[in-house]
């Protein structure tokens, strides 16, 4: 698998799409990070790691709102492995005005746009949700 990140953030917008209420990725330190950032933004209710024999996974609850509407609307991969985005602390995007949330890698680890704006660090976007 060449992008590990992309694989994580398909297999929860198809679990999404197909109102799952949980859904398992394979996992790794960065996207245990970014699970935990979408927890602290409140797209998803809980993210927990679990062990299958040698095999770990970040089992990740989705949050839907009481109408079976998914919270996260829209999850995209930003930087890719062929085209990676770099932004420094000063063009860190905003998503939606605002109203959305990007992921970025920094050199003080992951973390959402708002906080990276707040310290005035850069970085590698990651991805996009609202």
């Amino acid at each position: 698998m060449t992008d590990p990140v992309a694989d994580m953030l398909t297999r929860v917008r198809n679990a999404i799409n197909a109102r799952h209420p949980k859904v398992d990725v394979p996992a790794s330190k960065l996207k245990t990070e970014i699970a935990r950032i979408l927890k602290e933004e409140g797209y998803i209710l809980n993210y927990k790691l679990t062990e299958e024999g040698a095999k770990k996974f970040i089992r990740i609850y989705l949050k839907y709102t009481p109408g079976n509407v998914p919270v996260i609307s829209r999850i995209e991969r930003v930087s890719r492995p062929g085209c990676r985005v770099y932004v420094g602390s000063k063009e860190v995007p905003r998503v939606l005005g605002g109203l959305g949330v990007n992921i970025l890698t920094t050199p003080r680890g992951v973390m959402s746009g708002a906080s990276a704006r707040k310290e005035g660090v850069g970085g590698e976007v990651l991805c996009q949700v609202w």
